[in-house]
């Protein structure tokens, strides 16, 4: 049962605290739900985890698509390394306060690394692209110095584009209760709670998305055309079959990543009136389910992958 603690008169010089749901109507069920989601989080870190290990020690995979699966692993796992704590806190031992600075920090993280996820995706489709297009030019139009600098423009644009927004948030008052519907800290959620006006919030959180995931998911529809049209281009429909093969587990990437983004893009536009149940499973699958999911799609649909997951495994053990 949660109590909150009535506001005081001057609020402004007092530093707030946050308390975290996890899911709402479930709040006694935290053993139970601690299950489920700390397998996926043990799941999402391991497999990122041999991902990037493979990749970094196999030779056979220092190339660029690999380079940038290894990006994709390191964003998923600081997605995941960012939500972990306070989701172990309120599931397993019902700690569900949270301090301002340290909820805003979190979110910064969140959002941040999510924001470079959605980019690297961009580049894996742009990197497919290249390959099919000009596969004899591939390995010198995509330079080892050339991926440093787009992952380099890619984290650099996220940190960029999310400074400001915890600095805003920092600056309003909240005057209780601070409830937050999710096991961790997110911008739309946090947006709602302080006691003042917070178009400017809104319209900044609003440049944020569209300049990053809504621009992104153009480009990476603009690559497909281009590549669809580079294919359909070929004259053998072996040759035709083999590019289309090398883009099956990036756009499998891409559905697991976007689906859940839309879903709940969709639930906070047009379900205003469901439960807040659906809302939260929704968030958290919109967070939980790509790393968790991308290791094994690489590890099953990428033959390179899985010849060096053998010999990875097979040379360490």
């Amino acid at each position: 049962m949660f109590h909150f603690v009535t506001p005081l008169k001057n609020q402004s010089s007092v530093t707030p605290t946050f308390l975290m749901t996890g899911i709402p109507g479930l709040e006694d069920k935290g053993l139970w739900l601690a299950i489920p989601f700390c397998s996926m989080y043990i799941a999402a870190i391991l497999g990122n985890v041999v991902v990037l290990l493979v990749v970094v020690t196999v030779p056979s995979l220092h190339r660029p698509m690999y380079f940038f699966l290894s990006m994709l692993a390191v964003t998923e796992l600081g997605v995941s390394i960012s939500t972990f704590p306070t989701v172990l806190s309120v599931f397993l031992f019902d700690a569900r306060e949270i301090g301002m600075d340290a909820c805003l920090v979190q979110m910064f993280f969140i959002h941040s690394f999510s924001i470079m996820d959605s980019g690297v995706l961009w580049a894996m489709a742009f990197d497919r692209f290249v390959a099919i297009y000009s596969p004899l030019q591939y390995v010198t139009i995509l330079t080892n110095s050339r991926i440093a600098m787009i992952g380099l423009g890619i984290a650099l644009r996220s940190v960029i584009l999310m400074t400001p927004l915890p600095i805003l948030l920092r600056g309003l008052p909240f005057c209780g209760p601070n409830l937050l519907a999710h096991p961790y800290c997110l911008h739309p959620n946090l947006i709602r709670l302080p006691c003042a006006d917070t178009t400017v919030n809104s319209r900044c959180g609003l440049f944020v998305v569209l300049s990053t995931f809504g621009l992104d998911s153009l480009l990476i529809v603009l690559s497909y055309i281009m590549i669809a049209k580079t294919v359909l281009g070929i004259a053998s429909k072996e040759r035709r079959l083999k590019a289309l093969n090398t883009c099956v587990s990036h756009i499998c990437a891409v559905l697991v990543y976007y689906t859940p983004m839309i879903g709940v893009s969709m639930a906070h536009r047009f379900g205003k009136h469901a439960s807040p149940l659906l809302h939260a499973l929704m968030a958290n699958l919109y967070l939980l389910v790509p790393p968790v999911l991308n290791p094994l799609i690489y590890s099953i649909k990428t033959k390179e992958i899985r010849k060096a997951l053998h010999q990875f495994l097979f040379q360490k053990f």
